[in-house]
């Protein structure tokens, strides 16, 4: 059974007459990135459109290129579900915000599935385009959604300083543990004793706490949830956005393709639970040592700060 049936044949059904109507009537030419992105978006109740909505949260998204290209189980699809619903439940228009993005599989989930204006930026670069659409936007509300390869990896450094600086950008990291749209190499945030392609006898170095670089740069709000936790990562994320200054959250999530076959957890439901056994909340941290907490996802809010 194909992603199709198991969503709703109907509606790709649809989808499918109404693009072949556009291709013939267009000479054969794409129309996304050619006209406004957000032309398509308008109040349900005041929209009438001749393609039926399925789904309340359809009007978020761009419906041409649907359904995802995500592997099988990836985490980038549930970060995007629930960045969509925390979107939704706030009732933010997305005319109000621009997402920024750099290059991997995480870089997929604001551009081009979400429907607000992106930018799709050179790797490593996100949070600096980001800094500038903020300087030149200061009413937007600038979001980054993107890899750890991409924000810790080659672009640590804007990271660090844009932290530092406590910038009024919200940051979502999806921490996937590899470098997996490109093969599967080791990335900053790889496990201790994983074997990967560019480290096929074990990886030597132990993973760069991410949140913790953050929270101690001077973020004014700091936290880490798992793909596990849907509904506590989605509070965290509307929190993170309304929060002024530099926001920033950890997700960790699941990589069944490039991280599961080097860690011997090939399938999605090992990736999960791999992710909830190793998850522990931070008021649940106290007293224990480094030693302890080797090898452990500490979840929860780190640090709040106000300007």
């Amino acid at each position: 059974m194909s992603i199709r049936d198991l969503s709703d044949p109907e509606y790709f059904d649809e989808v499918a007459e109404a693009n072949a109507e556009e291709r013939s009537m267009d000479g054969l030419r794409p129309t996304y990135g050619t006209v406004d992105p957000l032309s398509g978006l308008m109040d349900p109740a005041e929209s009438v459109s001749s393609r039926p909505e399925h789904h309340r949260l359809l009007k978020y998204l761009r419906r041409e290129i649907l359904p995802t290209t995500f592997c099988t189980g990836c985490g980038g699809g549930t970060v995007l579900n629930t960045f969509t619903n925390a979107i939704d439940e706030m009732r933010i228009d997305p005319k109000e915000m621009v997402c920024v993005t750099g290059i991997g599989c995480s870089s997929w989930i604001p551009s081009p599935y979400f429907l607000c204006d992106t930018l799709h930026t050179t790797h490593g670069r996100a949070i600096a385009f980001a800094c500038g659409v903020k300087v030149m936007k200061p009413d937007m509300k600038v979001i980054i959604i993107a890899g750890d390869g991409d924000l810790a990896g080659i672009g640590g450094n804007h990271l660090i300083h844009a932290a530092r600086r406590n910038i009024d950008i919200t940051v979502f990291l999806v921490n996937n543990f590899i470098y997996g749209m490109t093969g599967g190499q080791v990335s900053p945030t790889t496990p201790f004793g994983i074997r990967t392609t560019t480290t096929p006898y074990a990886n030597v170095e132990h993973p760069m706490r991410i949140a913790d670089l953050v929270a101690a740069a001077g973020g004014s709000y700091v936290a880490r949830w798992t793909t596990f936790h849907a509904f506590q990562l989605m509070e965290s994320m509307q929190y993170a956005i309304r929060k002024k200054g530099f926001s920033f959250i950890e997700v960790m999530s699941q990589c069944p393709v490039s991280f599961g076959k080097s860690a011997g957890m090939k399938d999605p439901v090992s990736n999960l639970k791999y992710l909830r056994d190793n998850s522990i909340h931070v008021d649940g941290t106290k007293g224990m040592s480094e030693e302890e907490l080797e090898g452990k996802f500490v979840v929860g809010r780190l640090v709040e700060r106000n300007q």
